[in-house]
């Protein structure tokens, strides 16, 4: 079973990150997000769920209105072959959430670490960073040097890239 955003919440208050969290109706796009959450300050992320041929696993964290080119990425986060969006069944399995609500607090969930994270440079510039505690119903606000330290925490790489046009 996925981790409950309860769950997540105590990880990381086991870990000693501080975070807020807000509530706001179920948002499943970057468009839904901009109109309904009000003025939360700092960076907020699109992830993008992605696999290669070979069925290996990425989720790549952005800025909301980053542009990314998938016809080249491939090449930048060291996939075997051009991406593709990953299967929501996928999505479900590895990393505990559905589309709508795909958010680099799923690596909680991906124990066997599966997926590779790569966090853009750019997002990674702000001092804080927005995204989804497991549900598409709220908004977590995280210091950016916490959230390498929870992508770590979970076992996984904290690859920062620039992977945004």
């Amino acid at each position: 079973m996925p981790k409950t955003e309860a769950e997540l919440f105590a990880f990381l208050a086991d870990l000693g990150i501080t975070v807020s969290t807000r509530r706001h109706p179920p948002l499943y796009t970057v468009a839904d997000s901009q109109a309904l959450r009000g003025e939360i300050p700092g960076g907020h992320t699109k992830n993008l769920f992605l696999k290669d041929k070979k069925d290996n696993f990425f989720l790549v964290s952005v800025g909301e209105e980053a542009v990314v080119d998938l016809k080249q990425i491939h090449q930048l986060i060291g996939a075997a072959s051009r991406v593709s969006f990953g299967k929501p069944e996928m999505l479900m399995e590895l990393l505990g959430v559905t589309p709508g609500a795909v958010t680099v607090f799923g690596l909680i969930n991906d124990t066997e670490r599966r997926v590779k994270v790569v966090l853009d440079q750019e997002l990674m510039g702000h001092d804080v960073i927005n995204a989804h505690p497991l549900t598409n119903e709220a908004t977590t606000s995280i210091a950016a040097a916490d959230l390498v330290k929870f992508v770590e925490a979970t076992g996984h790489d904290a690859v920062i890239l620039k992977v945004s046009a």
